[in-house]
């Protein structure tokens, strides 16, 4: 799992204070203070700031201490099964890099990542479920790695500072306006906190600049919003659509 004790020590070998790897890592010191002290969780995108910051691997940044998670049990089903990485990840249809970063604790699996997992190594999903990224953990990611307070975002976002730490807490699942407001207050698509987390950030590079401009428009939000209520024949419906409209060309006629 992550280490804020291994943070703090390369920090200290590289004669770095909090506020120098803070600005080369792009973080707030508040937020690396309390990543030190391991009152925070980082998100993937975190580590790898970290990382490049003080010029290591990510999987540097982790020890093999506290308790049991989804990537040790999957290591432990992998190793138990005669599975190298490289046989794991193409049986599951995730990439290498992905488990790697999954079986150090450097990422959360999403359920979907899970089922494909506990598939290819012939076990119940149930058996590696210890808690995927919920929407709840990617705000407080989100927010923490701004710099902001939830009475911070909840001005900026028109709410109340307690309804969005029930939203954190995972006490309150927030309407879709509500997702909206926050990921305006954040910067972020909403896209961030509906879908799943699994390659997320790889698939968004990959859209051209348009596409992802596109992303902020209210009208492709509102969609994005209500493809979230479609249960899974609706949406194999709407696939089926995409699909048919693309083998007309009828989007390419004038």
């Amino acid at each position: 799992m992550f280490s804020g004790e291994r943070i703090r020590k390369l920090r200290g070998e590289r004669n770095y204070s909090l506020e120098q790897l803070a600005r080369k890592g792009d973080l707030s010191p508040s937020f690396l203070s309390e990543l030190e002290r391991g009152e925070k969780k980082p998100s993937l995108s975190t580590v790898n700031k970290l990382a490049a910051a003080l010029n290591v691997s990510p999987g540097e940044l982790t020890d093999r201490g506290g308790g049991v998670n989804p990537g040790e049990r999957i290591r432990g089903y992998r190793l138990e099964k005669g599975c190298s990485l490289k046989e794991l990840a193409a049986l599951a249809g995730i990439s290498y890099s992905y488990l790697c970063g999954i079986e150090r604790g450097l990422v959360s699996p999403s359920l979907s990542t899970l089922r494909k997992i506990s598939g290819a190594l012939e076990v119940p999903a149930k058996e590696l479920l210890a808690g995927g990224a919920s929407l709840g953990s990617r705000l407080t990611g989100a927010r923490e790695e701004r710099g902001l307070n939830r009475s911070q975002l909840a001005r900026k976002a028109g709410l109340s500072a307690g309804m969005i730490g029930q939203i954190e807490r995972g006490k309150v699942q927030p309407s879709l306006q509500t997702v909206e407001k926050i990921a305006a207050a954040l910067e972020l698509s909403p896209c961030y906190f509906l879908v799943e987390g699994d390659g997320l950030e790889q698939l968004l590079q990959q859209l051209s600049p348009e596409v992802r401009a596109l992303l902020l428009e209210p009208q492709v939000q509102t969609l994005l919003s209500r493809l979230c209520q479609c249960n899974e024949k609706e949406f194999w419906l709407i696939l089926d659509f995409i699909d048919l409209l693309k083998r007309a060309n009828l989007c390419e006629q004038d």
